[in-house]
């Protein structure tokens, strides 16, 4: 059942970004899947208010990010982010199809409604008023996809947007924060490491090479570290967990119990404080496997350890006293800003093509990726005030 909030009251969002939203949640966007259907419904919908939008593929062209614009070209503006796909809903118990928004006691329900279509839907709703008020400085679209798969998808546009003469003065990325200020979130790192080892049935074990408890020593080596960053720092407070934290999420090896397994391997993440660096942490720890490598190879020659990197995101550290970040207050009407753990695309935006990044949107991340992922109307009417007072600030030019 579609909402009907009543557009007089303060917590009531406008129908239109309700049948925004409503449309890019019936997209199934699994970063699995395809996300063109989605991107072609947002370059329709904006080439039918006069919107030309510019398609940035994959290699495959069965994904794309989509870049518009909306006012002069000349300057810089404030450039409105998100990205389109979504986490899966496999073996999730949810009361209702999450790909069919659904109401219930002032919550809208489905599929990508915090994380973040919302904010998306409110932002393409707001296009004809953008265009109503003949801006003189621009407000921009990027909308990206593969970013629950570590941001892998928008690189390629910020490639392109670091080399125009004339780029986004700002970037507000629109994940879920409840519409606080945020300036800062850890940077990532996942890695997956192989073992290869030597097969030989258990009877004969020291002739065999264990992949499964080297790739346990190693899980254990980096257990430690997270430990020592634990009790060590360095910290910053500005964080709910104010450290550097590690985190093995997979391991897999071994084929049965009576078989010395020949392989084994396991998947692991750093976030990181921005004045953290991950390269010697990582230093530390193939400096750490190295040392094991001689055990293996007085059994088998060519047993060791690979590396994969699968994906790198730096932090966000966005300072509070810049002019972006007391736009973003102004617009948000906030005189507070914070961190978050999380990693969104915002670092990728300065990093990649030097354009500051807030991170501002609606609706709740505790909400984010579980079963009956929902965002409150109340969040979409907030996100909607704070893009008017956005139209009336580039309408008198920042």
């Amino acid at each position: 059942m579609m909402p009907s909030p009543d557009p007089a009251g303060p917590s009531a969002c406008s129908p239109r970004t309700l049948e925004l939203l409503r449309d890019l949640i019936a997209f199934d966007t699994t970063s699995r899947n395809s996300n063109l259907d989605l991107i072609h419904y947002i370059r329709d919908h904006l080439a039918a208010l006069g919107v030309s939008s510019t398609l940035v593929f994959n290699e495959e062209r069965t994904k794309a990010n989509l870049y518009a614009t909306i006012g002069p070209m000349d300057r810089g503006g404030v450039c409105l982010s998100g990205h389109t796909d979504v986490v899966p809903v496999d073996d999730q118990d949810w009361s209702s199809d999450p790909f069919t928004l659904t109401e219930r006691d002032g919550k809208l329900f489905g599929r990508g409604t915090a994380d973040m279509k919302g904010f998306i839907a409110a932002a393409l709703a707001m296009a004809p008023d953008f265009l109503a008020a003949n801006l003189t400085t621009p407000v921009h679209y990027a909308f990206s996809y593969d970013e629950e798969l570590g941001c892998l998808g928008v690189p390629g546009l910020l490639t392109q947007l670091a080399g125009m003469a004339v780029k986004p003065r700002l970037c507000v990325v629109g994940e879920p924060t409840r519409m606080r200020v945020i300036v800062g979130h850890k940077g990532k790192v996942a890695l997956r490491c192989r073992v290869h080892g030597h097969a030989c049935h258990s009877s004969l074990a020291p002739q065999g090479v264990n992949a499964v408890e080297y790739a346990a020593e190693l899980v254990s080596f980096l257990r430690g570290m997270g430990r020592r960053f634990a009790e060590q720092g360095p910290f910053d407070y500005d964080y709910d967990v104010p450290f550097t934290t590690v985190h093995t999420g997979v391991m897999e090896g071994g084929t049965a119990r009576n078989i010395v397994p020949s392989d084994a391997s396991f998947e692991f993440e750093i976030r990181h404080l921005a004045d953290h660096p991950v390269a010697p942490m990582l230093k530390e720890l193939r400096d750490f496997a190295k040392t094991l490598e001689p055990e293996m190879r007085a059994v088998r020659p060519d047993a060791g350890f690979s590396w994969e990197t699968l994906s790198d995101s730096p932090a966000l550290d966005t300072p509070p006293e810049s002019e972006e970040v007391t736009l973003v207050k102004n617009l948000a009407e906030q005189n507070g800003h914070g961190k978050v753990a999380f990693g969104t695309e915002g670092a990728l935006f300065t990093s990649i093509a030097n354009i500051p990044a807030v991170v501002c949107g609606p609706g709740d991340i505790e909400q984010a990726h579980k079963p009956d992922e929902y965002v409150e109307l109340s969040e979409l009417a907030r996100a909607e005030r704070f893009l008017h007072r956005l139209r009336d600030a580039v309408k008198k030019g920042l």
